[in-house]
């Protein structure tokens, strides 16, 4: 991938070969389709590219890790720093025998799935039921479907800050539900998932054609969203929650809690983060004054307000 040509383009980006874009609408890189504009917004052409980058970024310039937006909400004030696109940078996936995967942070996690079913494997089936990447499924030890990412890492390879490589063993890493402890000022690289033989006869293509069916009959999946808002809190469900507390098909402007999930907020076409926002935040204090009930967010918001 070759830079784009740029007057402007700023010394720190000398001598790499990724596609830099300054002033760039979040908007475009979202599944909520919102958001304002990110000052940097980068897309390294491999591993190395992404590695050279963060040597010689000022440590000053913030940076935020983004794999294919499904679960972020840039706020309309844009994004001061730079956005790393994980997405077609880091594209990487093979097959290792005799039963590992190893995948960049940018494959979709859908095709983490696939993969592992073409080659016998079985055990990661729901992650084609996750949207966003393989990265952002480690970051949070995303789930569906009775599945969770985690119990299947063997190893994650992280870059920090100033672009050294690490290898953590799934031992060396804390996880919950929907929640990973990777170290400050380290963004996931890569992964490898150790999973289980396809016993004979086993129809993994098939199992995972039902949870897509499943999916689509369940969720607003035609619509612009970005996934599960809220996490499921202890001993219930969110979309419960929302629902009896009188929220679902409410919108404020473009945004509207949807009428097929409570859980998955959409937009309708016009809507803007802010609008995203004060949806959440009601139904946060709604949740709470009537159940006593605390709803915690899934997805990540960054940037700052119009």
């Amino acid at each position: 991938m070759m830079a784009a040509m740029q007057p402007n383009r700023p010394a720190f980006m000398d001598g790499l070969r990724g596609q830099l874009l300054m002033n760039e609408p979040m908007s475009r890189h979202t599944s909520w389709r919102v958001g304002g504009k990110a000052e940097y917004f980068y897309t390294p052409a491999d591993k190395a590219d992404l590695v050279k980058m963060l040597k010689q970024l000022p440590v000053s310039v913030p940076v935020y890790w983004v794999g294919l937006g499904s679960n972020l909400l840039v706020r309309d004030g844009g994004v001061d720093g730079m956005i790393v696109r994980t997405a077609r940078g880091l594209s990487e996936i093979e097959y290792i025998e005799p039963n590992i995967i190893r995948a960049q942070a940018g494959v979709s996690s859908a095709k983490i799935a696939r993969v592992s079913a073409n080659n016998g494997l079985t055990g990661v089936e729901f992650l084609a039921g996750v949207p966003g990447s393989f990265g952002g499924a480690l970051a949070m030890n995303a789930g569906a479907f009775g599945g969770e990412t985690w119990p299947w890492v063997l190893e994650v390879e992280c870059v920090d800050r100033w672009g050294v490589l690490h290898v953590f063993s799934s031992q060396e890493i804390d996880y919950r539900y929907r929640a990973a402890d990777i170290p400050p000022d380290h963004w996931i690289t890569e992964g490898k998932l150790k999973l289980n033989f396809a016993p004979e006869g086993w129809l993994g293509k098939e199992k995972i054609r039902s949870l897509l069916d499943k999916r689509s009959a369940s969720q607003p999946i035609q619509s612009a969203n970005a996934g599960s808002v809220f996490q499921n809190p202890k001993g219930g469900f969110a979309a419960e929650f929302i629902e009896k507390a009188g929220w679902k098909g409410k919108k404020i402007g473009g945004a509207e809690v949807s009428m097929t999930h409570a859980n998955f907020i959409i937009n309708t076409g016009e809507a803007n983060a802010s609008n995203i926002i004060e949806l959440i935040e009601g139904i946060q204090q709604n949740v709470l004054d009537q159940f006593n009930v605390q709803l915690t967010t899934e997805v990540r918001v960054i940037g700052v307000p119009a």
